[in-house]
């Protein structure tokens, strides 16, 4: 099970769909497969960069069964739950745990226009999920429009659930500072791991976050950074970041980012094909063209 303590690197989950596509599940093991050969220490799947939204219920829990047999207890498995409701939340969450998840990921649904409002909904989360279901609150306002203050963060760390929170929002250093600063005066401890692509990795370990929870497709460099960073090595870690920022850079484009990211893993075997669902985003010939030179650069710096 996640806990306040859950250190290292989480990798967001891509779905992999065929040409048509349709669920491409031969794709979600060699998937599986190249995401543990990258060290990473769990993952999280049924999230925003997984097209959670765009599968069917019956397509999810395929999904999700064909992971956790592929995973087999290797490393822990977070599942993105949120839903339109908490009854439909409920029944994925109690599903995936069953499964063998380690813990469910929610996030504010959009709307939510006060602090007192998202106390209130994480509160309802909680009751409805129960106490065996460990939860990692997902804060990112750039894609519910919620924002949620680090009162409100110290606030859901209050319940017995909430172990970790999934930093997203953006500028956002200055957050995990204050979080971490309240827990030293005496709040509980949450597991912070970050997203937005890895793009701020190296300083928001250094404000206090424990690892990364985030898709980008060369899963080692994360691993790498976190590693040299907890072992001290500070400059070392920005020196592996710094050399792969321009392909970070590039898949962190707002609107195609994801298109970006799923045709560098079927560039790396990862998956078979970079279908993603409509409605989404599709790569140019000059799209492609900047992938390849960014590759290209990137192997001629790393050696």
């Amino acid at each position: 099970m996640i806990d306040r303590q859950t250190r290292g690197v989480f990798i967001i989950a891509a779905t992999p769909f065929a040409e048509d596509r349709s669920l491409d599940l031969e794709s979600t093991d060699r998937l599986v497969d190249f995401y543990l050969g990258c060290g990473v220490s769990g993952m999280t799947v049924l999230g925003i960069m997984g097209e959670a939204q765009k599968l069917a219920p019956e397509e999810a829990l395929a999904f999700l069964d064909r992971v956790m047999a592929r995973v087999a207890g290797r490393v822990p498995v977070i599942v993105g739950a949120s839903a339109g409701g908490l009854d439909p939340m409920r029944r994925l969450a109690h599903a995936a745990m069953e499964k063998g998840a380690a813990g469910v990921m929610v996030a504010p649904p959009s709307g939510l226009g006060t602090e007192a409002a998202v106390r209130g909904y994480f509160a309802q989360v909680c009751e409805a999920l129960g106490p065996d279901v460990p939860v990692c609150v997902q804060d990112f306002p750039q894609a519910t429009g919620v924002k949620i203050s680090t009162a409100t963060i110290r606030a859901l760390a209050g319940h017995e659930q909430v172990v970790m929170l999934k930093h997203e929002d953006w500028p956002g250093l200055n957050k995990i500072t204050a979080i971490r600063e309240g827990e030293a005066a005496g709040g509980p401890r949450l597991s912070i791991l970050c997203g937005n692509g890895g793009l701020f990795l190296p300083q928001e370990l250094s404000r206090g976050a424990d690892g990364a929870m985030t898709g980008y497709a060369f899963p080692e460099m994360l691993v790498e950074v976190v590693r040299r960073h907890a072992a001290g090595d500070v400059d070392g870690a920005e020196d592996v970041f710094d050399a792969h920022l321009p392909l970070v850079r590039y898949e962190q484009q707002i609107g195609a980012g994801l298109a970006v990211r799923k045709e560098i893993l079927r560039r790396r075997g990862a998956i078979a094909s970079a279908a993603v669902r409509l409605p989404g985003p599709s790569l140019t010939p000059a799209d492609r063209a900047d992938i390849e030179r960014l590759l290209g650069r990137l192997e001629a710096r790393l050696g």
